[in-house]
């Protein structure tokens, strides 16, 4: 029974083991970019604005209509007695039957409306250019934002790695202070803080677990995977990711100026702004071509006849050229070409602000890699120290030299540099990430391309 049971717990352990799926970065930004719904949505509408330019193209040509038909009547009288002037006449039963065929083409071609058909051809363009670089600026969005999240996962993970380590060191401690104890080395009160030192050390495992589950899930949803699903993580870091810990950012790009520069020339929403402006000034004057007087041209030909075979012995031809202008239109025209200027001068207003939000970005984000290149490296440094200080309290505190406290304090120490140096080192990977986003450069093909 025993041999069973224990059979059965192996394999629904290996079983588990097997279904988990791991998710590595290039994955889940791949996942991102193909299940993402405002991206599928910003994909379709594409079309429209290529239809949209078909169509403005299409309003420089004429459009050519074709049309046939068929007519037949029959008139029937069954004849009867008529009185004219006193004298009566029968008339004959009569039938009547005829047949009509006829046939058209018709061409109707805009020879000038005050250039509206260029503005909107224009407008047509920069529309679909504005829209294009809209949806390269929100697969950037997408990368940035899974990026982040993951990077957030694998520090929880490396932190509940190092809390798990902590317990493990914690009850080596407590189970050493227990032999001392009963060799009458150490007092009770040392044993009992011990172990308060391992709950409170288990506590902050079960957080860290918590954590870790929390952060697995946001990703999870963002990536529109089921969060119940068993996915595990690449809990280590690349040599890219290495390489960059290893370099100093910060002193690359020390001009903030010459940046802002870069990223006016590089960022997609800024580019589509731009063209939404130029789009908003098309639309001025396709509102003003109102005040213009429209030219027409239109051709026709006619074919009809009794007898289908005789239908080409019949034939008409019609040339119009026609021109109009509004005289009045109830100020409609004044309304639309206001309209348009407003929402030009707004666009402009909306460039603007982005390009102050770039600087502003920039230079906080410049300002935070900084920062943080400055706490790697004390962190990487402290970590050194408190470990270090904490072998020396628990070398001396087991030569009875030293205090049960200092021990505490030198691993609260060496847990509070530890847990920095993790959050320092993945902090310094977004921000490196997101440098790169705020300059417009962040490479969203190549996780296309895999």
């Amino acid at each position: 029974m025993r041999i069973a049971i224990g059979f059965l717990l192996i394999s629904i352990f290996s079983f588990s083991t097997f279904a988990q799926k791991e998710l590595t970065l290039p994955e889940a930004v791949k996942i991102a970019l193909q299940r993402n719904p405002t991206l599928q949505k910003t994909e379709n509408n594409i079309r429209t604005f290529e239809a949209n330019k078909k169509a403005a193209i299409g309003g420089f040509l004429p459009s050519v209509n074709a049309g046939g038909g068929f007519n037949w009547t029959r008139s029937e009288d069954e004849g009867g007695i008529i009185n004219i002037g006193g004298v009566v006449f029968n008339t004959p039963p009569q039938k009547n039957e005829s047949r009509t065929y006829s046939a058209n083409v018709s061409t109707q071609w805009t020879l000038f409306d005050g250039l509206s058909n260029f503005a909107t051809l224009s407008q047509s363009k920069n529309d679909l250019d504005a829209a294009k670089y809209s949806l390269k600026r929100l697969k950037q969005d997408i990368v940035f934002q899974t990026i982040s999240l993951y990077y957030d996962v694998i520090n929880k993970e490396q932190l509940l790695k190092f809390r798990e380590d902590d317990v493990k060191w914690n009850k080596r401690n407590l189970e050493t202070i227990q032999e001392r104890n009963k060799l009458g080395a150490v007092t009770l009160a040392d044993v009992y803080a011990q172990q308060v030192k391992v709950g409170n050390a288990e506590l902050e495992v079960i957080r860290a677990k918590n954590n870790l589950e929390t952060a697995k899930s946001t990703l999870l949803s963002y990536l529109g995977l089921d969060v119940l699903e068993p996915y595990t993580f690449s809990d280590s870091l690349t040599s890219q990711e290495r390489e960059i810990l290893g370099q100093n950012l910060s002193k690359d790009f020390t001009n903030i100026s010459y940046l802002v520069e870069e990223a006016l020339k590089d960022r997609y929403d800024y580019e589509s702004i731009k063209l939404g402006l130029e789009s908003a000034s098309d639309a001025i004057t396709i509102a003003r071509a109102g005040f213009f007087p429209r030219l027409t041209n239109s051709f026709s030909y006619n074919l009809r006849s009794n007898r289908f075979e005789n239908i080409l012995d019949s034939r008409t031809y019609s040339v119009n050229l026609n021109l109009s202008i509004s005289l009045f239109s109830g100020f409609s025209t004044q309304s639309r070409v206001e309209a348009a200027i407003v929402n030009a001068e707004n666009k402009k207003v909306e460039l603007e602000d982005l390009e102050r939000q770039i600087k502003r970005n920039l230079q906080k984000t410049f300002l935070d890699l900084q920062a943080a290149e400055k706490a790697l490296d004390v962190s990487r440094r402290n970590v050194k120290a408190a470990e270090e200080n904490r072998k020396i309290e628990q070398e001396k505190y087991n030569l009875g030299a030293g205090t049960l406290l200092n021990v505490l304090i030198a691993n609260s120490d060496y847990t509070n540099a530890l847990t920095n140096y993790i959050n320092s080192q993945f902090e310094y990977i977004k921000l490196s990430e997101q440098l790169k986003y705020d300059l417009g450069t962040l490479d969203y093909q190549q996780y296309e391309q895999n």
